[in-house]
């Protein structure tokens, strides 16, 4: 039996103030136990305006942000899924990747993930609000896993959580927990946050774990929250549903591999 936290932030455009507070948040991961947390997307900056991104990308290796990872996944000996930073793209000085990075234990970045889909959305029922987030985000193409303390983990952010086709293909590259940091907003999380959740748990046969974003940030946009972890038969195990903070469950993978063999809707799949 393994264990692992997601943490629920309320990010600003001050990075130094969320590094702040998402350490505090890490801390307490860390003594209940925990030992993978998530962060949510965009923990370390959400920025007034969409093209300060520009402004607050690093280079990949050497920054703040990266930096200080390091530092707190060696000092509370604590893998930290970072999900996300913005990284500057290699070949489009216009843009940045919005990317996670997976730091081990002993402070070592061991695993990226650049953000597939991005989200260019006009928000329901809301005249005038709509996402451009290809103006100044680059989308990644690589499909990721990796070996943690709590299994193999398959890596998504946010908007991904729509497209199952990333799931099954994180299911053949051996994903058994599957990571969904957001910023969701508030109408669609509403409206499809916890049945899309739910849904890649249950088909994937997969523990699904899904740090927020929370509340009103300065910029003035309103994210939705809920930050969950759910188990490979659908139950929510742990909810944090406003404001910052820590929700920490077990994650049971000799549980997860007899469900999978007492149930094998995956070994049934026929269209592939």
């Amino acid at each position: 039996m393994s264990r692992a936290a997601v943490i629920q932030m309320t990010s600003g455009y001050e990075v130094e103030e969320n590094l702040r507070a998402a350490e505090r948040l890490l801390e307490r991961a860390a003594d209940e136990g925990a030992q993978v947390a998530l962060l949510p997307e965009n923990f370390n900056f959400l920025g007034l305006r969409d093209e300060h991104k520009l402004l607050a990308a690093e280079s990949l290796g050497d920054g703040p942000t990266q930096s200080w990872l390091a530092t707190i996944a060696r000092r509370l000996n604590l893998w930290i899924i970072a999900g996300t930073i913005l990284v500057r793209a290699e070949t489009d000085s216009r843009r940045v990747m919005n990317t996670m990075l997976v730091y081990n234990a002993q402070g070592e970045c061991v695993s990226r993930y650049d953000k597939i889909h991005l989200f260019d959305v006009d928000v329901p029922n809301k005249p005038g609000e709509q996402y451009r987030e290809s103006r100044y985000v680059a989308p990644g193409s690589s499909v990721v896993t990796v070996d943690t303390p709590i299994g193999r983990v398959g890596l998504s952010v946010c908007y991904d959580v729509r497209f199952p086709e990333l799931y099954r293909t994180l299911m053949e590259k051996g994903a058994e927990v599957l990571v969904v940091p957001a910023a969701f907003t508030a109408p669609t999380g509403r409206a499809h946050w916890e049945i899309l959740l739910k849904a890649r748990a249950i088909e994937n046969l997969s523990y699904v774990l899904a740090a927020a974003q929370s509340g009103l940030h300065p910029n003035g946009r309103e994210t939705y929250g809920d930050s969950v972890i759910i188990d490979p038969w659908g139950k929510v195990l742990k909810r944090r549903v406003r404001g910052e903070g820590v929700i920490v469950a077990d994650v049971d993978s000799k549980m997860q591999a007899l469900l999978r063999q007492n149930f094998p809707a995956l070994h049934n799949r026929v269209l592939k």
